[in-house]
């Protein structure tokens, strides 16, 4: 009997020794190099949590600043949350809008150095962000309900505990390492619904690509580069015009002043980030140990050094010479490579390309949490073995909250490329605005998690959802709809519901969805609509209401008087809200109601987001 009480207080003993204490735990915990992990640490900081994030680099921004690929592709017309902040801080660091539209490839180019200045300058403004920068994370584990990530430095290891975790990796390591399963490669058609993906599936990934920022020393200054090893001046025959002997290329040929100016920076700089032809490099890093990774990349590094040789020698451009101190690195070049595609989680939810196809044909779209407007845009240049797939074209699109969160592993968001989407889809939600939004919301997520105490999965995504909008985060991709219109909100909120929906246009390199607010609506479209919205409803449109051209003032105010009764149903009253809404006090009740006043009322009187959906978007009541 003595020694099994004894056992016990032991046990209980080493228990309260190893149970973290809780002011040593941190709210959320981000982890990453990725731009996901940037936006999300701020976010998560700004919505009151303790926040701490481990970075293995000494820059913030990934992609878009440390890998070099700062000609930012889509959302131009689409200015969510911290992506239009950021963008407001390099328009005026640079001198105004027309002067990031430096190359052809992207409205918003900027030097890598000045966006890392200026994430740091965002994210020095928050109090309850610690960053710890250098330091490489090793493994995680959950322990009494906590997430501890290890991690080394110079200095030795060190662990950090927290409520809630994020993976803000450009591969999805943290993730994978907590126990999250996820999918690599090109999907099977029969497994995703995609008519156009590949027969079978398999684990080719997109090319990865060692970016380089090339400076202007002015003609006759000599900056050319020691010749690169192996050096092949052959495998870049037809990057342009100049020296293209390959009678096999089937793709367009530029001339090579606009290869070089597709990635023109201010300041006479140069992002050298060409596929055809160029510094793309194939290579599969998700498995490989962290010494196999860094051997791989080598390789890649020697290619863009190879390519840049070429420029210099075969093209004529020896002024153009790799940027001085534009990255603290010894070779010049950027502190990470560009990953378009690692691992891709299987979350809530998998958002496929039907859904961007046809959003309305899902309920999926009602869950909303950012918008990317960039076609589907594969990279398999280097591995010609790549089944040839037919990309479609399609519109701009909302990325659903489920595919945020990992179905299988509770308290954990993923923050940067490794949502769950499929192979196809990842070519339009990879690029950085979209990822720059993705890492905010996680943030969002996370610090709403870590202070409630309830798991990502459980949370009301209508609750969420306002919070997004109150930021200036997007639901839907209308483009004729920008935070500062006085009813954005309510917009978003009517259309993340259905009962007005916005209309889809593939349109070249940025994709539309336009809501039309200044339009009118059919009464047979709105009849149709609230039907979808809920079958439930009492008001029965007379015939001669359904073919009405435009609803009015008047046949909205009777059907909310049928719904809601004698509460809201004096008609002075209704008029003198619409008079106090728009101060119009020559008010006309029987004329057509515009759009934006159908949803303004709408969000008034019926409350849409009162009715809660779960994660795919499905009525709960």
């Amino acid at each position: 009997m003595k020694t099994a009480f004894f056992l016990l207080i032991t046990l209980v003993s080493l228990l309260a020794c190893s149970n973290p204490k809780l002011e040593d735990v941190v709210d959320v915990l981000v982890i990453g190099e990725g731009t996901g992990a940037t936006t999300a640490a701020i976010q998560a900081a700004r919505s009151g949590a303790k926040t701490t994030l481990v970075t293995p680099i000494s820059w913030l921004g990934g992609m878009m600043t440390a890998a070099g690929v700062s000609a930012t592709d889509g959302n131009h017309q689409l200015p969510a949350g911290l992506w239009g902040e950021f963008r407001d801080s390099l328009r005026q660091h640079y001198g105004g809008t027309d002067s990031l539209f430096t190359g052809w490839v992207s409205n918003t180019m900027f030097e890598p150095k000045i966006g890392d200045y200026y994430w740091k300058q965002i994210a020095k403004k928050e109090d309850n962000l610690k960053i710890i920068y250098d330091t490489r994370f090793k493994t995680i584990v959950r322990e009494f309900d906590l997430w501890t990530g290890h991690f080394e430095d110079g200095a030795g290891t060190k662990k950090i505990t927290a409520r809630v975790a994020i993976d803000g990796t450009d591969l999805g390591d943290v993730a994978a390492k907590a126990g999250a399963t996820f999918d690599i490669g090109m999907d099977s058609r029969n497994e995703t619904g995609e008519s156009m993906a590949s027969e079978k599936a398999n684990d080719i990934l997109q090319d990865l690509t060692y970016a380089a920022i090339l400076q202007d020393f002015g003609q006759g200054v000599n900056k050319t580069i020691p010749k690169p090893a192996n050096y092949d001046p052959s495998q870049f025959d037809c990057a342009c015009q100049q020296n293209c002997r390959d009678t096999t290329v089937t793709t367009t040929v530029h001339p090579c002043e606009t290869m070089l100016n597709y990635g023109k920076l201010p300041n006479g700089k140069y992002m050298i980030n060409w596929p055809l032809k160029g510094n793309d490099y194939y290579a599969n890093l998700i498995d490989k140990t962290e010494g196999e990774r860094k051997a791989i990349l080598e390789k890649a590094k020697n290619k863009t050094l190879q390519f840049i040789y070429y420029i210099q020698t075969e093209l004529g451009y020896p002024h153009l010479g790799i940027a001085a101190a534009e990255f603290p690195t010894v070779d010049g070049l950027p502190l990470m490579p560009y990953h378009r595609e690692g691992r891709r989680m299987h979350g809530l939810v998998q958002m496929n390309v039907n859904h961007i196809l046809h959003p309305y044909n899902f309920p999926l779209y009602r869950t909303g949490i950012a918008v990317g407007d960039y076609p589907i845009d594969h990279h398999h240049f280097e591995y010609p073995d790549a089944p040839e797939i037919d990309f479609p074209k399609v519109p701009s699109f909302s990325i659903p909250l489920g595919s945020l969160i990992p179905e299988n592993v509770d308290n954990l968001l993923i923050a940067d490329k490794a949502i769950s989407v499929t192979n196809i889809v990842n070519g339009s939600s990879r690029l950085q605005p979209v990822i720059v939004q993705i890492g905010q919301i996680a943030g969002l997520v996370g610090a709403i998690s870590a202070q409630t105490g309830t798991p990502p999965k459980e949370l009301d995504v209508r609750f969420v959802q306002q919070k997004v909008l109150e930021f200036g985060g997007y639901l839907m991709p209308f483009i004729d709809v920008k935070p500062s219109h006085p009813y954005f909100i309510s917009i978003h909120k009517i259309g993340a519901t259905g009962l007005l929906k916005g209309h889809g246009v593939p349109y070249k390199w940025a994709n539309q969805t336009w809501f039309y607010p200044d339009s009118t609506i059919q009464t047979t479209v709105f009849y149709e609509n609230i039907k979808r919205y809920d079958s439930t409803f009492k008001w029965q449109a007379k015939p001669n209401e359904l073919l009405t051209i435009a609803i009015t003032f008047d046949l909205l105010f009777e059907w909310i008087k049928t719904e809601h009764g004698e509460m809201y149903g004096n008609k002075r009253a209704f008029k003198e809200k619409i008079k106090t809404n728009w101060e119009n006090d020559n008010f006309d009740i029987n004329r057509p109601i515009t759009r934006t006043e159908l949803a303004v009322l709408l969000d008034q009187y019926i409350h849409p987001f009162k009715r809660s959906i779960d994660m795919k978007g499905n009525w709960k009541e």
